[in-house]
């Protein structure tokens, strides 16, 4: 069959197998990119390869969605049209999920650039496939080690991604391990950096900082020589986080400081702002301002990034009645850490909800690499999901009183929000956990649908 009929032919069957999947109740979202894979394996490279301006891909350990939502929204603000996969789905069947639903009636899809999130392991089965323009490539980190085996490992994959990238790599200049992936990009390729001013890396540690003890004073990679933290400096960054207030940030964009009121909630997600900042000048760089208007000013990048707001699960606030319920992904112990300090428990009721499947990964030790000891004075409320107990356990070693625990994810979430309707709340969630709490959620507040934009 010709790769115009299959155009026509895919779509058709991965949104027939979408509309089965709801309606049966089976399946997930990428549950049509699953079947679109199976029936043509081509799909995902032939609909890509059209694209203007190619594809930006992000990966790394922490900040995923909310690096890829930033930088999808923010070039749609500065006038592209951008396709991307806002739902979380990162494997490769999630991007042909997205695409599935995304291209018109002959199999074209109606936009200047991609902007895709992929896992560590799946963004090397789609480099495969198609080589990226772009690359940001944000963290290393322990995390889902029953998948991907030791961190450098994961660096390793990460590498792949850099080598494979025809435009521009974007790296993050703090952390050793992704910022010695410049070696692996090909001859001719731009590599650009973001960082941190030196008075906030103590509020970033690389996984180097947080297992000291275990690593010594220096180590190596199959990437390369990792090079220490002390050595950042000597890396000059595109884009460099310089301060934070409250909902404001301002950042060194090539040498000149600028601000901006920002509506993203934590720290954290101002230093992924520092990345897809550095991305967005980079896709500029490459778009001509022939038929757009004025070409973007840096001071117009900056100034795009303050309409956007969390991604899905990542300081989203959902409204229950009046009563302000802001779920916070954790998935590894940094990433647990940033969100205890970033949100004060204080005049907030917290429930924790952990699960152990594939998507979060089966491990869950790394538990014990998170001080709880922030939440002695206001306690834990609820601890739910398949693994509460063992959550349970963990903040009795740090003697944080627990109110309740209850398995039962649903009723637990319900029973949370209704118990002192005039507190707002915290839900600490690993992400299967936060996918199961805001389907709970939705039977009692209206919560928004999963997309780019605001």
């Amino acid at each position: 069959m010709t790769a115009n009929a299959m155009n026509v032919i895919t779509p058709a069957v991965g949104r027939m197998a979408s509309a089965v999947s709801r309606l049966t109740g089976h399946g997930g979202s990428a549950f049509p990119g699953l079947v679109a894979e199976r029936i043509d394996p081509g799909f995902l490279a032939r609909t890509l390869s059209r694209l203007p301006y190619g594809v930006v891909l992000v990966s790394g350990t922490n900040g995923k969605t909310t690096t890829t939502r930033m930088i999808a929204t923010m070039l749609e603000d500065l006038g592209l049209r951008v396709f991307t996969n806002p739902t979380g789905s990162n494997f490769t069947r999630g991007v042909a999920s997205a695409l599935v639903g995304a291209v018109g009636p002959i199999g074209r899809l109606s936009a200047d650039i991609a902007v895709l999130e992929l896992d560590e392991a799946y963004a090397v089965r789609f480099v495969a496939q198609i080589r990226p323009r772009y690359s940001v490539l944000l963290n290393v980190l322990r995390d889902q080690l029953d998948r991907f085996g030791e961190i450098d490992h994961t660096a390793d994959l990460l590498g792949a991604v850099a080598s494979a990238t025809t435009g521009a790599v974007v790296l993050n200049r703090e952390d050793p391990r992704i910022a010695s992936l410049a070696s692996r990009a090909s001859d001719g390729v731009d590599v650009r950096y973001f960082g941190l001013e030196k008075g906030l890396r103590a509020l970033f540690p690389s996984d180097d900082d947080m297992h000291d003890d275990d690593l010594g004073e220096s180590s190596s990679t199959t990437c390369g020589a990792v090079p220490s933290t002390d050595h950042a400096d000597a890396i000059r960054a595109d884009v460099t986080l310089a301060s934070v207030g409250d909902h404001r940030a301002t950042f060194i964009v090539d040498g000149r400081e600028s601000s901006t009121d920002v509506r993203l909630e934590g720290v954290y997600n101002l230093y992924n702002a520092a990345a897809a900042l550095a991305a967005v000048r980079a896709v500029l760089r490459s778009v001509p301002s022939e038929g757009k208007g004025p070409h973007p000013t840096d001071e117009d990048v900056v100034r795009a990034l303050s309409g956007v707001t969390p991604a899905f699960g990542r300081g989203e606030s959902i409204d229950v009645d009046g009563t302000s319920v802001e779920l916070l992904l954790v998935k590894n112990p940094m990433g647990f850490r940033l969100s205890l300090a970033s949100f004060p428990p204080q005049d907030h009721d917290t429930m924790i909800a952990i699960c152990d499947e594939y998507a979060d990964g089966r491990d869950m030790s790394w538990l014990w690499d998170v001080d709880f000891r922030s939440l002695v004075g206001s306690g834990v409320d609820m601890v739910s999901g398949t693994r509460a107990w063992d959550m349970a356990l963990r903040l009795e070693y740090d003697d944080v009183p627990v109110g309740s625990v209850d398995t039962d994810l649903e009723s637990a979430v319900e029973r949370f929000v209704r118990f002192d309707p005039e507190t707002p709340k915290h839900i600490y969630c690993t992400y299967t956990a936060m996918l199961r709490v805001r389907s709970a959620l939705a039977k009692v507040a209206s919560v928004a649908q999963v997309g780019v934009g605001r």
